[in-house]
This record gives C-alpha cells, structure tokens and sequence, in this order.
C-alpha cells in the first residue's frame, strides 16, 4: 500500500500498518515493532507538508482512536481520544457550552498531528493548539502507557506540547477550552503598505488578524475576527458558498491554470485574485470564521519571526521577488501567536508573526522556498515543523531555546529511537 499526505510531497510504502481502537493495540503495536528491532511512525491526516509523517518502516494510523472521553465543565477541560479530527471537536463540544480557544486555516487535522507538529492560528493574546494541552497519555518507546499533566510528571510538558511524533503515539489529550465564543469577521483589502505600517497596531486592536498579499500587487486582503457576545449575523448559504467554494477555490484554481499555460498573465491574475478574496462583514460561532476548506492543493514553507520583525521581512521579499522575476500565482499569509513554553514551539518564549509563503502543488516551489528561507533566517525565524524548509539538527538546536530539553526528553521516553525516521534524524540529529 503507497501512502501519500495531502500535498503530494511525500509518500512511502509501510511494511505493516497499524490501525488499532484501543490503548491497548496501540501499546502492542509499538511492541511488536520494538521487538523486531524496527521503526514506527504515527500518522494522522496527512496534511503536514514536511515529512513529520512518513514512516521508513512501520505506520500506525490514529483514525481509530476517536471521541470525547470526558469533560471537566468546572474547569473548562476536556479529553479527547488523540484521533479526533479538529472538524469534530464543535460538535463533541457543543453540549458542554466549551469551544477551543484558537483554530488555524484548515479543521481536517487530528488532535495528535496537530499538537504534535505545532499548529497555530492567528492572535497575540492567542497562541498554538498544543499550548492549551494541559494532560496527555501516551504509549512511551519502550511500550509504557505513561501519563504527563500538570501533577503527573509535569516537567514533561514542555516536550508533550510539541512532540513530533518523536516521544511517543499520543492517544489522548485533555485541552484547555474557554467558552464558546462568536466571532465578528470583517474581510476587506487595503494598500498594502498602510497594513504594513500599522501592523503592530491592527494586532493589538484585533483579537485574530491576518492578512493575505499577492506577489506583484500593492494589495493586502486581511481579515479580522473579533470576540463578540451578541447576536449571530450569519453569511447566507449563497454567499457562504460563494466566498470559500467559487470565488477563493474555483475561481482561484481557473485564474492557476491560465498562468500555468501563459505565465505573462501572473500579475494580472494576482490583482484579480486579490480583489476577488472575500469582502464583508459577518458573525458566527468561532469555529465557523477561523477554518475555511483548502481544496487547491499547494505547498507550504512557514517561519516564525519576533512579531514586529514582519513588515520588514516581507518587504524584502517583495524587493527580492521584483528582482528575481519569479512568476507566482498563490499569495503570501502572515499571522501572529502568543509565546508559549513548548520547547520545540516557534513560538518559544516570544511575541511571533509569521509569514507563510505558498506554492501551487503543480508549480516547483524551490525557486520561492530557496529566495524567501535565507531572508526569514535573517530575522531570527524557526520554521515550522509540518511544513517544508530546509534545516537540520545542528541548525535548530541553534535556533530552538528548548531543543537540548526536548532531547533529553526524547532519550528518557524513546531510547532505542523506535519512533525514528529519515526525517527525525535530519531534524533531531539521530
């Protein structure tokens, strides 16, 4: 069986796959491949771009291991089986009156891959998924169910939050949540520059804000999501399907395919593109406005900088793609994140914004990936982990405050590296 993520930059044909639906199989699994002397790998959605996911030996598939297991209405927790797809979560929820406090772009992530490769949304007050993980059970490398929280060995914590699948398979997770909470959209474009240089501002006014800039445009789309109590004022079912079916999926996808065969057409179809992302304004539950479907595949190379290192940054790269003269047709996204205390985060001990640069998944993103990493080096960024870049081990320690902590976490819970791969090595060292 060939297994493939969902960008089409990996893929592997796993000795044995393991799919199991309880604790227990997960434990056996890893055993067994212990055992041997073999590697196993933990796989979700597939939707990291990096190789976080692919197995050089064995795979072990948490679809199995989904569901609500419990929830603490009095202090806001709730525990799920580690399996659970992010879309999921709403509805589990809904009975209890808890959302999750801060989702990203995209729902179809598990709770496991999402923690474990450090998946965030946008806000300063706000920050990743895996920061709001407050116990975890995992079935260690050497085939213990061991169980981390904040009285449960919590100095593991720290690594828990963000793992990469490199300490243990996750089987569940108790998140911190708030009450579930509406948010205000407003989706418009500016002049670039005006958002630029207000940037600070629009982040410290606006509970999540992001914005989205197409190469070779002087236009920013931006949308800011605002917490609000008061009524729902809903976009209709047309205008829903509207905004994330035709204008932002097909039309953008047609306009792709007409730079494709004619690339003298990219910046026009970057100024349509622009001003073809969506405009309004309207209310509904958190989890409605933060994720939006992503059904144009592309790739994605991510970084974290100091938040008030953006403007900068990203004129940089508009200066240096000016000269270059790379034809680009998918936009660049910038967001911000509150500091949190996981050691591998991006995040770590730090106000960051980040800039994701994207590239349509027929199109070779090398020649981008390769302009735009050395400029975000330059501003003191860390990469994402479920996206592509182009460092190794010695690079991150560098770059990561907590890496030495995060290894030495690793060698208590997975001496033998059983949950190694090609990729943990180029990023961990061994």
């Amino acid at each position: 069986m060939t297994w493939k993520n969902w960008a089409r930059t990996q893929s592997a044909e796993p000795r044995e796959v393991h799919a199991p639906v309880t604790v227990e199989d997960v434990r056996r699994a890893v055993e067994r491949v212990r055992d041997r002397g073999g590697t196993i790998r933990p796989v979700g959605s597939g939707h990291s771009f990096s190789g976080a996911a692919r197995p050089d030996d064995a795979q072990l598939t948490t679809d199995g291991l989904a569901g609500l297991l419990r929830v603490d209405e009095e202090r806001g927790r709730a525990t799920f089986l580690a399996g659970t797809r992010i879309h999921e979560v709403p509805a589990l929820l809904a009975p209890t009156g808890l959302a999750m406090d801060c989702l990203g772009d995209i729902d179809t992530q598990t709770l496991a891959g999402a923690i474990s490769t450090g998946t965030h949304g946008t806000g300063l007050r706000h920050a990743s998924i895996g920061a709001t993980v407050v116990a975890a059970t995992l079935v260690t490398g050497r085939g213990e169910l061991l169980r981390v929280s904040e009285t449960e060995r919590p100095e593991l914590l720290p690594a828990v939050r963000l793992g990469l699948g490199a300490l243990g398979v996750l089987v569940d997770v108790t998140l911190q949540c708030v009450p579930a909470f509406a948010l205000e959209a407003v989706e418009t474009t500016a002049p670039l520059d005006a958002v630029l240089d207000d940037w600070m501002g629009l982040n410290e006014r606006t509970d999540h804000f992001e914005l989205y800039w197409f190469a070779a445009t002087r236009v920013a789309a931006t949308k800011s999501n605002t917490r609000v109590t008061g009524p729902l004022r809903p976009r209709s079912p047309v205008a829903r399907f509207l905004d994330e079916r035709v204008l932002t999926v097909g039309g953008h996808r047609a306009l792709l395919g007409a730079a494709a065969l004619v690339p003298a057409l990219a910046p026009a179809v970057n100024e349509l593109s622009a001003r073809a992302m969506p405009r309004g304004t309207f209310t509904e539950p958190s989890h409605d406005v933060f994720t939006a479907p992503r059904a144009v595949r592309f790739r994605e190379l991510e970084y974290g900088l100091p938040v008030e290192a953006v403007p900068e940054a990203l004129g940089e790269i508009d200066r240096a793609l000016r000269r270059a003269d790379l034809v680009l047709t998918f936009p660049f996204e910038a967001r911000t994140s509150a500091p949190d205390d996981a050691h591998l985060s991006t995040a770590h001990g730090r106000d960051t914004g980040y800039i994701a640069a994207h590239r349509w998944w027929r199109e070779d993103p090398r020649p981008l990936f390769s302009l735009v990493e050395p400029i975000l080096l330059a501003h003191d960024g860390r990469p994402h982990w479920g996206k592509l870049h182009s460092l190794r081990a010695a690079e991150l320690a560098e770059r990561f405050p907590g890496f030495a902590d995060f290894a030495a976490a690793r060698d208590e819970l997975d001496p033998d590296r059983t949950f190694s791969s090609s990729w943990t090595r180029r990023v961990l060292g061994d």
